[in-house]
């Protein structure tokens, strides 16, 4: 099975860490091979107000993984277990992904969020993660990574990061014909987090 090229492509997402929060950001453009299957898919969730998730491969297996981790975060915010960290999610992501690696989840994922710090991990379907200051990922990502990579500084403010996201995925909305529609950019902090969507022939929202 070509997984990777068939499957885990077909978008464009970005994540970039600075010292006060994280920006997450992708594209709207869901893609079935070469036909536009929607033109407005939100690839942005949040399991809670500081910690969101990007979102690129199989619809169906997403949609499992994000209930499973929004419903343990959650469970133990009732019961009075403490708080789930961002690092503690991910490392149980990679763990489910990685157990199930000859039937595997066909997902692509960024979690990123404040607990402690601002934290920002990259995982694959194999549940391989590690955490990033800056990623992209998806069928757009050489574009997008080159332009983030021109632009970086560790001292970047969230605003900023957030601009750079928006910038790098507007450069693979007009070179990647799986990346489309429009962008959400999410900035995340400590207090929560703040949605934007941009759109290169539409009036920004």
């Amino acid at each position: 099975m070509d997984i990777h090229n068939k499957i885990l492509k077909g978008t464009t997402t970005v994540g970039i860490k600075t010292r006060n929060g994280v920006v997450l950001a992708a594209d709207r453009r869901a893609s079935a091979g070469f036909y536009v299957a929607h033109k407005y898919v939100r690839k942005v969730l949040y399991i809670s107000d500081n910690i969101g998730i990007t979102t690129a491969g199989s619809v169906a297996d997403l949609q499992y993984i994000y209930n499973i981790l929004k419903n343990m975060y959650h469970y133990n915010k009732i019961t009075g277990v403490r708080p789930i960290t961002v690092k503690a999610l991910a490392t149980y992501l990679a763990t489910l992904l990685s157990t199930s690696k000859y039937f595997p989840y066909l997902v692509q994922i960024l979690i990123g969020g404040v607990d402690e710090k601002p934290r920002l991990y990259n995982l694959d379907y194999l549940g391989d993660f590690t955490e990033e200051d800056y990623t992209a990922t998806g069928s757009g990502s050489v574009e997008a990574i080159g332009v983030i990579e021109d632009s970086y500084r560790p001292d970047l403010t969230l605003d900023e990061a957030a601009e750079l996201a928006k910038r790098a995925i507007f450069s693979s909305l007009k070179r990647d014909p799986y990346t489309g529609t429009g962008v959400i950019v999410t900035k995340i902090t400590k207090q929560g987090h703040q949605e934007q969507e941009f759109y290169l022939n539409k009036k920004q929202s």
